[in-house]
Formats: C-alpha cells, structure tokens, sequence
C-alpha cells in the first residue's frame, strides 16, 4: 500500500551520492597549469596527462556551453561536433567545473589554475568576512581589494615570468576589471568588440612568440541560456555564431599550435512554478535563524544568525533534502566541494549551510534577487548538465 502523502518521512540525499569535481586530473583548474608546465614554465603540473606539450596553446572559453547541450544540438555546432570525434586531428573529452559551477569561480579556477577553496572566490555572492556582505565577485560589488582578495599569482603571470609571451584578447568592457585582475592578468590584455576581431587577433597573438599562451572569451551563449534557455532559437542561434568562430580560429593557428575550446559551466532550464521555483523571501521556514542568503539558485551559501547554525541544517535538510544536497560548511569541505584544501582566509567565505541543487529546481529570492530569480537557464550545481563542460583539441 503506497504511503499517504501526509506520512512521508522525507530522506536527505547522502553527500557521498554528489558527483565531485575532477580535482587534480580533470578539472579546469587542472588546463592551464597542464599546458603551461609543457613550456616549461616552472612551478607547474602536467595534471592532464593525455595532452601533449606544444610549443603555442591557446584556450578559447565560451561561457555557458556545457558538455550536455554540446553534444545535444549537433546540427548547430558542425565544427565543435566534428571534434567530439577527432576527425580534424584533434580529440574531444568533457572537463568538471568545480564546485560552484558558476562564472566567477570558474574563471578563476582556469587563470590561477587552482580550486575554489585556494583561489578564494567560491560562489556567486558570498559573505566578505571583513565587514559581514554579501559580496557579489562577478560584479565585484561591493568594492574590495582584489589582491588580498585572491592573493595568487595567475598562470598567465607565472608564464609570463618564464618568458613565454601571454596574452588575453576579450571584450574591452573587461580590461579593467578586478575579476579580471585576480583571475586572467598577465602579459597583456587586447579588447576588441567583434567576435571575428577577437579570433583573428587570437591568432595573431599566438604567432608573436615562438612559445605563447594565448586566452580568449565569447559571452553571449550564456546570455541567451539565462534570458531564453538552452533549447531557445535565440541560444541556439549564439551556438550556431559560436561554432563558426572556433572555425574560424582553428583555421587561422600558426604552426605549433594547441587550440583548447572549453567553458565555465553548463545550464539547466528551471520551470516557472512554485514547485520547481522555492521562493525564501515567501518561506517563513527556510529564513528563520538565516542572516545572509548567498550564492545562487542552484548553488546557495546560507549564513547563520550565531548560535542558529545546527538549526539551520536541520530545517534546510528537512525541506529540502530529497531535492538538494544539503551540507554544513565542514561537511562541504571534508566532502570535497570546494577542493583538496581550504585556505583560512576562504573558510568564513563558505555558508554555515551549502545547498547544491540535484533536481531541476532553484531557490529564488524574488525580493532579494529579482533579476536572478526571473531567469530561464540556470547553473551552479554539481549535475553533469552543469558540471562538464567540453575539452576540444585542434593541433597545428
């Protein structure tokens, strides 16, 4: 006989049930020192091991094109599918984000090639334990000095020290930003508007020394995920003006060249209902004893009022726990989540309480966070749809 609704004794998910990230072998954090330890750039791990040196590496990072939705629409991305089957001479594997799957610990995972638990940016928002806010490290709101911030040296920076020439081509918008510092500096920064313009300036910059380490970004197919989905015409539209751009560079790299196509995170698309959407500005039970609501949606930091932390866990357990791998900071940390090891200036950064999303669901904010809370595709969790993204190789 079935339980009755009212009797159901829901059961948290196991944190051992999470799919880690590929710390050490396979993540993002892994690339960069990967290719740079085959230019012999010192200090650095071929943790990677399948990939060959190369004399020029360039990496091209296109946000929100996870290693799912890749392998999903093979009609729209022709080039990038041909190299899921290295049949242009290179080879194709998916690589994990880390934990948060999210764009500003990614990107500083890729650039410093170290966890989310050394770097020090792990999540969307988190508390700044120096004044007690929510800092935003996309955005970088408010303001905090980036160097003690992310105190590392980034891969580009030790690259650069060891004479290889390095350098970044993106939007101009992000040259100066304190993201950028902390995440991809080093060598130098060339801004052009144009996808084309950037591709073509990738190559050029790939030719001006004889070992280069070149990183380039395209933003907009992320963009479309969160404003359409990753099923829309509008996103499908970016992937088809994407995938034309990875061709159009991999028939420009000089000789000697690796040409990586990767991505900081995938995108799951989230229903607009009250059981898909769990609004804590309308819940009375997941905010009592919460300070602060951080992280995203899919991937939350909650801040306890002192003394409410267990209390915290235990309700955010109950309500959640058969939808959400639901952890207390040392639980997070002892897992894994964040990495092997967690610098102390990074501990306080982390939630008294981590709620990563299994199921199609968000925690939204709608009061807090109505921009966030209003969006089609989301990501930050650690689901394959977010979790892998794609490694593609062209040689030259």
């Amino acid at each position: 006989m079935a339980q009755p609704a009212w009797e159901h004794d829901p059961q948290p998910l196991p944190l051992d049930s999470a799919p880690l990230p590929e710390y050490g072998t396979g993540s993002l954090a892994d690339l960069l020192p990967t290719l740079a330890a085959g230019m012999d750039v010192p200090g650095m791990t071929a943790a990677i091991s399948e990939l060959t040196p190369a004399d020029r590496n360039c990496v091209f990072l296109i946000d929100g094109l996870g290693w799912e939705q890749l392998k999903a629409h093979p009609e729209d991305a022709p080039f990038m599918t041909s190299l899921l089957a290295s049949s242009r001479g290179g080879t194709g594997r998916p690589l994990t984000t880390g934990y948060p799957a999210t764009t500003a610990t990614s990107l500083a995972s890729v650039g410093t090639g170290l966890p989310p638990g050394a770097h020090g940016l792990p999540g969307y928002t988190v508390r700044n334990p120096d004044t007690g806010e929510l800092m935003n490290q996309l955005r970088w709101q408010p303001w905090t000095s980036p160097g003690p911030w992310q105190p590392y040296p980034t891969v580009f920076q030790l690259a650069h020290e060891a004479g290889v020439h390095a350098a970044q081509v993106s939007s101009p918008a992000f040259q100066n930003t304190p993201l950028t510092k902390v995440a991809l500096s080093g060598g130098t920064f060339h801004g052009r508007l144009s996808g084309e313009e950037r591709m073509d300036l990738a190559a050029a910059q790939l030719a001006a020394g004889d070992r280069s380490l070149v990183y380039t970004y395209y933003a907009e197919v992320d963009g479309a995920g969160h404003r359409f989905g990753v099923d829309s015409d509008m996103w499908r539209g970016q992937l088809m003006y994407v995938d034309r751009l990875v061709q159009r560079l991999a028939e420009q790299i000089p000789p000697r060249t690796a040409l990586y196509v990767t991505a900081d995170h995938g995108m799951v698309d989230v229903p607009f209902d009250e059981q898909h959407r769990i609004d804590f500005d309308e819940d009375w039970e997941l905010r009592a004893g919460v300070a602060l609501l951080g992280g995203e949606g899919r991937a939350r930091h909650v801040y306890a009022v002192p003394g409410a932390e267990n209390d915290v866990l235990t309700c955010w357990r109950e309500v959640l726990g058969e939808q959400f791998w639901v952890a207390s900071r040392e639980e997070a940390i002892a897992t894994g989540w964040f990495g092997p090891h967690i610098d102390e200036r990074v501990y306080a950064r982390i939630g008294d309480v981590v709620a990563a999303a299994r199921d199609d669901v968000l925690i939204i904010a709608s009061e807090r966070e109505p921009k966030e809370s209003a969006m089609v595709g989301n990501h930050g969790s650690m689901t394959p749809a977010e979790q892998l993204v794609p490694l593609l190789e062209v040689r030259s």
